[in-house]
């Protein structure tokens, strides 16, 4: 009984053993993919940002043109508006001309 007990403990042993060399490799490669990440996220967020620059630029450039398409249709309206006002002018003369050539 003595050493069938003793194989027991022997054999669990060794598992035991066998387990905590698996469980020691996992941890290591778990470590090194780890410190992969780790890299990996560092490098993320610089060139992360560098497009996020290059974005906004654009982003930028897009609204000084549409700013600058307002400009342009705001002066435009204001010298269609301008003109309206003149040709107004013009066309309340032809009427007191005509109104007094009836007359």
């Amino acid at each position: 009984m003595t050493s069938s007990c003793s194989f027991r403990i022997t054999r669990t042993a060794e598992d035991l053993a066998q387990t905590l060399t698996a469980i020691s490799q996992r941890l290591v490669k778990l470590e090194q993919r780890l410190e992969e990440l780790e890299i990996q996220s560092s490098a993320l967020p610089e060139s992360q940002t560098n497009e996020e620059i290059v974005m906004l630029d654009g982003v930028d450039q897009l609204l000084q043109e549409c700013k600058g398409l307002l400009n342009t249709s705001s002066n435009n309206e204001q010298n269609d508006a301008s003109n309206n006002e003149a040709n107004d002018g013009f066309w309340t003369e032809e009427e007191r001309k005509q109104t007094d050539i009836a007359a």
